[in-house]
């Protein structure tokens, strides 16, 4: 073996050491991770009234418009319409949505930071996720009065959605850490993606239901992002566990994790110097 080859496999062997040192000490300071995504929420909403509360009310707005409209348009049972829709738009909007956004602005938002102190790079995507977890919990209180209101029963398939928040968490970063590295060299990234989450809302089951495509319904499972949604969407509408979804789900997610994982252990030396 060449003195080259050995400079160049010890580099790589180097490399993996770093990025899996980066993402354990992050894990390890992520009672600061949440401090920090606190305090994204409060710093964004500093001398309002209502705060966060004011994405609560535009979405509960915006659900009962669409709910009563939609339901009238597409002839369906506004009692079944309306929680489907309710709970499908905060899941999208404050959930997916909300992370794909972000995530293009992880290092980017944390600037500053990353300069003036030497952090782990992984901290600023759990910053991220938590700071979104916070907001969708806010969010959420749209379905559940939904659900009272329209006594809408939850059986003990709710309990499914454990596991599919936990994949979403997993998810979460390894999204910030792929669109954070991306972005952070190519600028024009985020302006692709935010066109991205328009397009790409209009064929996923947000403000339709996945049945009213009848013959086709099979197909969806080809859109990414159904089923990642759908193992969390599912068991709160009582369709209880689908084995079919959860194996998309997940062979999704290990491409994104594969796609991340790679990107970020190349990316990772260079982040401070292109942001």
């Amino acid at each position: 073996m060449s003195l080259l080859t050995k400079i160049n496999s010890n580099t790589a062997h180097s490399r993996y050491y770093q990025a899996l040192m980066d993402i354990i000490k992050g894990f390890k300071l992520w009672r600061l991770a949440l401090s920090l995504g606190w305090f994204d929420i409060k710093l964004r909403y500093k001398g309002s009234a209502l705060g966060p509360l004011w994405i609560t009310s535009t979405s509960a707005a915006m659900t009962a418009t669409m709910g009563v409209i939609y339901s009238s348009l597409f002839k369906m049972d506004i009692h079944e319409y309306l929680p489907f829709v309710a709970l499908s738009t905060v899941l999208w909007g404050q959930g997916i949505a909300l992370t794909l956004s972000d995530a293009c602005q992880c290092f980017l938002q944390a600037n500053d930071t990353i300069h003036s102190i030497k952090l782990p790079f992984f901290l600023q995507a759990l910053r991220t996720v938590f700071r979104n977890i916070i907001i969708l919990s806010l969010n959420l209180i749209i379905p559940i009065i939904v659900f009272i209101l329209f006594k809408v029963h939850v059986g003990w398939n709710a309990l499914f959605v454990l596991p599919g928040f936990i994949l979403w968490f997993i998810n979460g970063l390894a999204v910030c850490l792929l669109l954070g590295c991306i972005c952070a060299r190519y600028r024009d990234i985020p302006q692709i993606i935010n066109s991205f989450i328009q397009i790409i809302f209009y064929v996923t089951p947000i403000i339709w239901l996945p049945q009213q495509l009848k013959h086709h319904i099979a197909y969806l499972v080809y859109n990414p992002l159904y089923p990642l949604i759908e193992v969390v969407r599912g068991p709160l509408l009582n369709n209880g566990f689908n084995g079919t979804i959860w194996i998309y789900a997940l062979v999704y997610s290990m491409l994104i994790w594969l796609a991340s994982g790679y990107i970020f252990i190349r990316a990772r030396g260079r982040l401070a110097f292109w942001i």
